[in-house]
């Protein structure tokens, strides 16, 4: 089995994975392990448990990697999959225990917390995918969408040409569409 290039797309992971590269396994951690972290800390707010849900998830991924489907954006979807299902069986055993040694008897709300929520993952789906965009274009697409600024005043704000930033920002459009599956025409 050949190996990985730390530049392989998303796809070809998410093939490698599916096909048992190790080192394809090794990139997806290093793409995406920071990203089930933070789901995983926001939703159980406890750092040590999310490094342990993070280390799960991607034991899980290995060991059942024959039901992955790749494509463009299947392993990060299936990746955070994985996540929500380890933090919803964490909270349900640490609820039934409570249940049984009585603390939840105390509680004035004795139900798991909610799950997590999709506009949570996806909002930390695209801000890891604007980060891979690199400087300065990451910055342009936020400044211009996120933060809805004029195109001229991001232009003197780094200190470029208005056309400049257009390219960048119709780069960094069309690349994100590209990302998230979406077709590359306009």
């Amino acid at each position: 089995m050949r190996s990985l290039p730390s530049d392989a797309s998303d796809a070809e992971v998410a093939e490698g994975i599916a096909a048992g590269s190790p080192d394809a396994l090794r990139l997806a951690f290093e793409r995406w392990g920071t990203l089930i972290h933070t789901i995983a800390v926001r939703a159980l707010r406890d750092v040590h448990d999310a490094e342990e849900i993070t280390q799960q998830v991607f034991v899980a991924a290995w060991s059942s990697r024959h039901l992955l489907r790749p494509g463009p954006d299947a392993l990060p979807r299936w990746l955070v999959g994985i996540a929500t299902n380890r933090i919803a069986d964490l909270r349900r055993s640490r609820f039934r225990a409570d249940r049984r040694t009585g603390a939840a008897a105390q509680q004035l709300d004795p139900s798991p917390p909610p799950g997590i929520d999709d506009k949570v993952v996806n909002r930390l789906v695209v801000l890891y995918e604007l980060e891979r965009l690199g400087s300065p274009r990451s910055e342009i697409v936020r400044m211009a969408y996120a933060d809805d600024i004029p195109l001229k005043d991001i232009a003197a704000q780094m200190n470029m040409p208005v056309n400049t930033v257009k390219s960048h920002l119709r780069r960094g459009l069309a690349e994100l569409r590209q990302r998230f599956g979406g077709d590359n025409h306009g």
